[in-house]
């Protein structure tokens, strides 16, 4: 235990101290000012001498301002604060020797691993606090809507989520960090499968699914179901995809369902008419429970076989 606190102190300054988190965090920060202020001024404008609607604060995170909105900007770039802070994690200090330096005073090798993920944790722990406290403080002045209980707890859950997607990606790093000796070859591992699972496997998954069921068409209803199903279950195999609809749903309380395409029948339709109105929260995240559990048991799982893995390696001094 008490290794695991030094290694934990040491990363975590290490952290904080570098020119690369500084400069991350900066972007970061900066981006999300930009958008906020931008959906803010927007939302100003359009609500000016009317009467504000219910939930209307957790418009600064789900309305999109010139490009993307803040929770699209943390699905797509998020898991770059990850990969950055752990891409060189383990194989940097093999190569300067200090690992083996480290190893050999009176620490246990798990100590190692488990500090090191447990600070990067952290620091994108308090990344995320730090840039949502900014954004609502911002919205704050800009809206002049002080946020409900019920708007404080879905953005905690939100804050949850995004910390969980973010360490997933944190796992990855590490894992390309111990798997490769090479600092760039570990990076560009780690770049490859974020484009590959946010970017080329929704595209192939429209692919997959227009080449397997090719008669779907308007006028055919039960194909063009299948297609948009067999679509949907491919792009869930991306933890991007995952996150974007877990927090869509937890950000939005309007929103009933994580499918974008629902069949209805005539009942149906006047059940939804009657009784339409927001879900509450607890609703809302039961809706999307099996999207956070699936996402923070692949976090699990990837840090695990990246502690199998550094538990099982050999460990020289150059």
């Amino acid at each position: 235990m008490r290794g695991l606190k030094v290694i934990f102190k040491k990363e975590l300054a290490d952290h904080f101290s570098s020119y690369r988190f500084l400069i991350l965090f900066a972007l970061i920060w900066m981006v999300s000012l930009v958008t906020t202020y931008m959906v803010g001024m927007s939302i100003k404008q359009e609500l000016q001498g009317v009467a504000k609607p219910k939930f209307v604060f957790l418009m600064l995170f789900t309305a999109q301002g010139a490009l993307f909105s803040f929770v699209q900007f943390v699905a797509f770039f998020g898991p770059l604060i990850g990969l950055i802070l752990g891409f060189d994690m383990i194989n940097r200090e093999k190569n300067e020797g200090t690992l083996s330096r480290l190893l050999s005073q009176p620490i246990y090798r798990d100590a190692v691993i488990n500090g090191k993920f447990l600070a990067g944790v952290a620091t994108i722990s308090i990344m995320m606090v730090s840039i949502v406290l900014v954004t609502t403080g911002l919205g704050l002045n800009l809206i002049g809507v002080v946020p409900g209980p019920e708007e404080i707890g879905r953005i905690l859950v939100y804050l949850i989520v995004s910390i969980v997607y973010i360490s997933f990606w944190l796992g990855v790093a590490i894992l390309f960090s111990i798997l490769f000796r090479s600092v760039t070859t570990s990076a560009l591992a780690s770049l490859a499968v974020w484009i590959f699972f946010s970017f080329f496997l929704t595209l192939g998954a429209s692919i997959v699914a227009k080449s397997i069921t090719p008669s779907a068409q308007p006028d055919n209803p039960e194909a063009l179901i299948k297609q948009i199903n067999l679509q949907r279950s491919i792009s869930l195999l991306s933890p991007m995809v995952l996150y974007s609809e877990a927090t869509a749903v937890i950000i939005d309380p309007t929103r009933r369902t994580t499918r974008s395409f629902v069949i209805m029948g005539p009942m149906e339709k006047f059940s939804q008419e009657r009784f339409s109105g927001p879900l509450p929260m607890l609703q809302s995240t039961l809706i999307v429970m099996p999207y956070i559990i699936c996402l923070l048991a692949i976090t699990v799982i990837c840090f695990a076989i990246s502690y199998l893995v550094f538990m099982r390696q050999e460990i020289r001094s150059i």
